[in-house]
């Protein structure tokens, strides 16, 4: 009997309902044989849905568990094949299935019950015997495994707490096994149960930088995808205890910490992902209570004087993660107002504390930017007006509380948290502007003789000259007293947040050549002197940032581009100043870059729609001489000589909120740009932009993630994708590719993602069942029936690689489809590549699946002439691939052999018997040979 798949049923009397059941129940198995599991699942759901016999019902349930096995949701399928037992108790089929999951699940002991029962029902069924001894085996290794465990696990954590043991090589070899040790489920899980989080707290308490690194980082392996365990863990050591960990000054220290909280919210959010799911109900009693009980610990945190800088970035950096909601197709955003409202005002106490000098809270160059991150992910997250309308009011009563009555220090916080919300959700900073004597303090504040009320003021004006309610206001009232500041100001730290603000107010006209605010050659001495600045090492990184700044807004202009490109010593320094602690600077970076490499989005402008403009006096935008394309050309060149691609790959792997989805997209943007040239693409492959390209491609904005895997494609199609993409990389390269094939997608996108699918289809067996996996199969056929020759080529192609598969060959065997007779079809089409390809997967396919072979003369009356035309083609691979078909069909079937030597087909194949000895040469011989084999032709007198 077969135990895999869905049991065919046997006929039964009809009753009410009864044939709609069977019927849907025929349809499932129909789908479940060529391989649409989703498909087939929704047919046996909804024959579930009608008058089904209990009988009937049992069935669909284990034929559900079939689906889902399929599908790797384990947990599903042992649920579907309970259903199944419990109205059939007998159902071998049904314990097999649920046998199965068990094992996947990790639940030895409950599958060789079941495992058991099903040989006790046929003894003599070798596919349950084989499974049973297999199972054992596995449980008899676990035993051992873990006994053994038991006293290694005791040893380390001896060895770990044994105070003569201090700084021992023997004290190190121990925390870094009980780390590898607890990656392994079974592994933590023994850890756990032998009094593991009490011995770890110890550890913890001993202060000691190396123990409490083994001990976070060994709790986070039994916390990881484990909701039981994170919540007892939290409970032994306490979630304060936990927290302030955060704090401590040793930086290693507090990103363990970092992780380990990161791991807590992952599992307390998502739930069991892995086994032991049978205990997870008895200890978890309310898992949103202790998700919200750690997010209150970490705004405490916030503000607490004594936590260091970097513990400060950390807790926010956990906010960010955990607090919005991840697609906002989820309509519970609860825990955002929860946030909103109970730790609003400490987000923006960090937002406006100052770094110099330092205030009662240590906060780093980072916090602001990274409070101003939090603040926009809360606000984005927020649904209607109502609610928007409570942010803005909290965030105003925030700044008056600061700004009436609280003096001159009071009013350098106000406006310090008005430049952290004009950074963030600029709607709630520019309604923080109009607040009554803001603007008026901020304009005052430029002109004080005191440095720090200075800095505060110039960036508070630099960030309003950004946002568009306000550019109007400050170029009218704002731009004489930045100029003034500039050219008077004896401080480095003023003159170039002056230069900034000027920038920003230069650059209003972006890309538009006609659209300059300042006179003939300003803009190119702004870039000159930040420049300048940006060279100079002796002014600190926090400064220099801004001179970034500044050149962000004026690569905008060409000349501006062409100059900067041009100079060496500043890509190096904007390239150190990118790895550098300083992670505000990445957006600026990542602006100019994409600048420089014309990157953004620029569509020519209708020729008819300039030429209606200009006659109704509109302004028509012009385009720079400088940014035709071989300027940009050669100015990526001039990139990817300084190294550009190693700067960009090291500011990927950060792991920082600077690195917002919105800088993601950025990158993307211009690492397109630089392999959209052949010739340069073996460049960013070699200074790691292939590995750089996953992340982006996998995560960030919808525009970046395309942009990133259409970079991914081009890199796949020209170069060798195992040596760009090295190990198990390479298989993470497919999703973002079939997501290529999507049809919000360009044209070129999909055949390039097609041309690159084809590619990574011919490497091995585990990558096309990757690329199944991703269920690109469908969308590869839809394409294959695209007008566009190319893109038609292209997916035929990819077919072919991918028909070395089991599964796509029963698709083609599968009744009732066209698919072979594409195939033979198109190997009649006059695009000769197109005819390649087709003839290709007709001959992979006739050779692996031999039933087809008496297909083919069904789905077409021109099929012989098509075989006929390929094998008298010009071209010699051609001719090969049809020689191979007419081949297989030969060795198929007599009565094939039969038609095929009745017809002009067996003069064609002893001419070519003839020839110079090649592959056709063999195999007509070989078609000739079988037909005297049946008897159906005569050898001549040379025994030809």
């Amino acid at each position: 009997m077969t135990v895999s798949g869905p049991g065919t049923p046997e006929p039964r009397p009809a009753t009410s309902g009864a044939s709609s059941v069977e019927q849907l129940r025929k349809e499932g198995n129909e789908l479940f044989k060529c391989g649409d599991y989703e498909g087939a699942l929704g047919a046996y759901t909804q024959a579930l849905g009608l008058d089904a016999t209990p009988q009937d019902q049992a069935i669909l349930h284990r034929n559900r568990a079939a689906c889902h096995l399929k599908l790797e949701d384990y947990d599903k399928a042992e649920t579907e094949a309970s259903k199944a037992i419990e109205k059939d108790g007998g159902d071998v089929k049904a314990l097999y299935r649920r046998s199965q999951a068990l094992e996947k699940l990790g639940r030895l002991d409950q599958a060789v019950l079941d495992l058991q029962r099903c040989v006790s029902l046929e003894p003599k069924n070798k596919v349950f015997q084989e499974a049973l001894r297999n199972i054992g085996g596995q449980i008899q290794e676990k035993v051992r495994y873990m006994s053994s465990m038991d006293a290694k696990v005791e040893q380390m954590f001896q060895i770990l707490l044994d105070p003569e043991e201090k700084g021992t090589e023997k004290k190190q070899k121990a925390s870094q096994n009980l780390v590898v040790l607890a990656r392994e489920d079974a592994g933590a899980e023994k850890i756990f149960r032998s009094n593991g989080v009490q011995l770890l707290q110890r550890l913890l308490d001993t202060g000691e930088t190396d123990l409490m690194l083994a001990a976070l980082r060994t709790l986070v392996g039994i916390c990881s995808e484990h909701q039981s365990r994170t919540v007892a863990t939290l409970s032994i050591l306490g979630t304060r205890r936990v927290v302030s960990i955060l704090g401590v000054e040793n930086q290693a220290v507090s990103l363990a910490a970092c992780h380990l909280l990161q791991v807590m919210f992952d599992a307390l959010k998502e739930g069991v992902k892995k086994g032991f799911q049978g205990k997870e109900g008895a200890i978890i009693v309310d898992p949103a209570r202790e998700l919200k009980v750690l997010i209150s610990n970490l705004l405490d945190l916030l503000t607490e004087v004594g936590v260091s800088g970097q513990g400060r970035d950390n807790a926010l950096t956990l906010l960010i993660k955990a607090v919005p909601r991840k697609s906002l197709k989820d309509p519970n955003n609860s825990l955002t107002l929860w946030v909103i409202d109970q730790g609003l005002k400490k987000i923006l106490e960090v937002g406006g504390s100052l770094q110099d000098p330092p205030g009662e809270l240590a906060v780093t160059a980072n916090s602001r930017m990274s409070a101003s991150i939090l603040l926009s992910k809360l606000f984005d997250d927020l649904k209607c007006d109502a609610e928007r309308e409570n942010f803005h009011r909290l965030c105003e009563n925030y700044i008056k509380s600061w700004f009436e009555g609280q003096g001159l220090a009071g009013k350098l916080r106000a406006i310090q948290t008005v430049s952290c919300l004009l950074q963030g959700p600029c709607d709630a900073g520019n309604r923080a502007l109009e607040l009554s004597g803001v603007m008026e303090s901020v304009i005052a504040l430029c002109a004080s003789e005191q440095e720090e009320e200075q800095l505060v003021a110039v960036e508070a004006l630099i960030h309003a000259a950004g946002k568009a309610k306000r550019a109007s206001f400050i170029t009218a009232n704002g731009v004489s007293l930045l100029k003034d500041l500039y050219k008077r100001s004896e401080k480095d730290s003023i003159r170039i947040r002056a230069l900034v603000g000027l920038c920003k107010l230069g650059s209003a006209g972006g890309t538009d050549f006609s659209m300059k605010q300042f006179a003939e050659g300003s803009t190119l001495k702004l870039a000159k002197q930040c420049r300048k600045w940006l060279c100079n090492d002796q002014i600190d990184a926090g400064t220099r940032r801004w001179a970034v700044e500044g050149l962000a807004y004026l690569t905008f202009d060409a000349d501006v581009k062409e100059e900067f490109v041009e100079d060496a010593a500043a890509l190096k320094a904007l390239f150190q100043l990118s790895r550098s602690e300083e992670r505000s600077v990445l957006f600026a970076v990542a602006s100019a870059l994409v600048n420089c490499t014309n990157s953004y989005d620029y569509e020519e402008p209708d020729p008819k729609m300039v030429e209606l403009a200009k006659y109704a006096k509109q302004h028509v935008p012009e385009q720079h001489p400088k940014d035709k394309p071989s300027f940009v050309r050669a100015r990526v060149k001039k990139l990817l000589a300084a190294g550009v691609v190693s700067a960009m790959a090291c500011m990927v792997k950060t792991e920082s909120p600077v690195l917002t989805s919105s800088c993601k997209e950025l990158l993307s943007r211009v690492f397109l740009a630089l392999v959209e040239e052949v010739e340069d693409r073996g460049t960013v492959v070699a200074q790691g932009g292939g590995r750089a390209l996953i992340p982006l491609a996998l995560e960030g904005t919808d525009v970046g993630q395309t942009k990133a895997a259409q970079a991914l494609a081009k890199l796949t199609i020209t170069s060798n994708p195992e040596m760009t993409f090295p190990g198990e990389r390479i298989y993470e390269v497919v999703r973002p590719l079939v997501s290529l094939l999507h049809l919000n997608c360009s044209g070129l996108q999909n055949f390039e993602a097609l041309m690159a699918l084809t590619n990574l289809a011919g490497i091995s067996e585990r990558l096309r069942q990757k690329i199944l996996k991703e269920k690109a199969v469908p969308m590869i056929e839809g394409y294959m029936f695209e007008e566009h020759e190319m893109i038609r080529r292209a997916a035929t192609e990819c077919m072919c690689n991918l028909a070395m598969s089991k599964e796509v060959q029963d698709l083609f065997e599968a009744q009732g489809n066209d698919r072979l007779k594409l195939l033979v079809l198109y190997s009649g089409e006059d695009d000769e590549l197109l005819q390649r390809a087709a003839a290709g997967g007709l001959a992979m396919l006739t050779s692996m699946r031999p039933t087809l072979c008496s297909r083919i003369p069904q789905v077409t009356t021109h099929w012989l002439e098509i075989l006929q035309a390929l094998l008298l083609s010009s071209n010699q691979e051609l001719q090969h691939r049809g020689a191979v078909v007419v081949l297989n069909m030969v060795e198929a079937s007599r009565q094939i052999a039969s038609t095929l030597m009745e017809s002009e087909m067996m003069e064609i194949l002893s001419v070519l018997a003839k020839g110079d000895q090649s592959p056709v040469t063999r195999a007509a011989a070989a078609c000739l040979g079988k037909a005297v084999e049946y008897g159906l032709i005569q050898p001549n007198q040379d025994g030809e």
